[in-house]
């Protein structure tokens, strides 16, 4: 099968991912060979790339946002069927034994398995996965528009979840890429009044044209106090703006695996008055069934720019260099 396969971090200019004919893999006990028919390129991806992130292994196929066919199960996978359509996302597995996930937080676990990091992913013509980690999809959407809810979908809905966002809050999203272009549209379904800042006047205007109530500049304060607020781009000044437009009260969630720095800032103005300042890591498998039962009841269409394989790195430059307008998806 053919393969985009990083062997060595670098700039995503260098062009790090090689096209490579490699095995079809064999599923193993309680896993399941897919079909890739899309996969969606995430942030995290190029972080993986750039080795902004440290490897896990020698060569990784990167890509977590899987939509696959079942070609193939392995012994125990039996709740699944062949041709069945199946989602895969960035969590590709747990231990199930840890403290945290006995405590009900497994995207916390302490042996975690990642897809396209950990183990290999979706940049590719067939793919593995643990068949307890494939949620069902339906038949009547396209492969391309399903791929971005499978990552930037499900944890863009578990941050607003971590800012604990109520219906009718004043939110802000900080930055408006693939992630924050669908929890909008969740924002609107929940009736709350949506402020975004972010750079890049497409991106603006991608978010004008979803009906934000505001729009300014990446580092711009909202007129309003927000209730709560998540950043999605890995700039820590960013944070800061976030937190110097929140109420009394109110939590910024930051939706990113791989930050910058945090700047020095004033405890007094910005985070006294119980402001409250989180991390949103990785999702679980309950997640990510809410918010694409969710999705899929509200008809959420993400905005998407197609790649072939062969274009693995345009696309993974494409997102480093904010050219993508929503969301970015190979299809081998």
């Amino acid at each position: 099968m053919r393969a985009a396969v990083l062997h060595q971090p670098g700039p995503v200019d260098s062009r790090p991912l090689c096209l490579e004919d490699v095995p079809i893999p064999e599923p193993g006990p309680e896993e399941v060979l897919l079909r890739v028919e899309a996969c969606g390129v995430c942030r995290t991806d190029l972080h993986i790339a750039s080795g902004d992130l440290k490897p896990q292994r020698e060569a990784i196929i990167p890509g977590h946002q899987i939509v696959g066919r079942v070609e193939r199960l392995g012994k125990g996978a039996n709740h699944l069927k062949t041709k069945a359509r199946v989602g895969v996302s960035w969590m590709g597995g747990v231990d199930g034994d840890c403290l945290l996930c006995r405590k009900g937080a497994e995207n916390l676990c302490d042996h975690p398995v990642f897809t396209g990091y950990s183990v290999h992913g979706g940049y590719a013509e067939y793919a593995v996965a643990r068949a307890s980690f494939c949620y069902p999809l339906p038949e009547d959407r396209s492969a391309v528009s399903l791929a971005p809810l499978l990552c930037a979908g499900i944890i863009g809905f578990r941050s607003l979840r971590v800012a604990e966002v109520q219906p009718g809050d004043r939110v802000g999203l900080f930055g408006f890429g693939a992630s924050a272009h669908l929890a909008i549209e969740v924002l609107h379904h929940w009736g709350c009044e949506v402020y975004v800042a972010t750079r890049g006047a497409e991106h603006q205007q991608l978010a004008r044209d979803l009906g934000a109530m505001w729009v300014g500049d990446a580092t711009a304060k909202p007129p309003e106090l927000l209730d709560s607020a998540v950043t999605f781009a890995p700039v820590g000044e960013v944070v800061i703006s976030a937190l110097g437009a929140l109420r009394k009260g109110g939590i910024v969630a930051i939706n990113a695996i791989h930050l910058d720095r945090i700047p020095e800032f004033d405890y007094d103005s910005l985070l006294w008055g119980e402001r409250q300042l989180r991390s949103v890591a990785n999702m679980t498998r309950q997640d990510a069934k809410d918010f694409l039962a969710l999705a899929l009841e509200i008809g959420i269409q993400p905005k998407t720019r197609i790649f072939s394989l062969e274009q693995a790195n345009e696309a993974l430059a494409a997102v480093e260099h904010d050219e993508i307008n929503g969301a970015a998806v190979l299809v081998p």
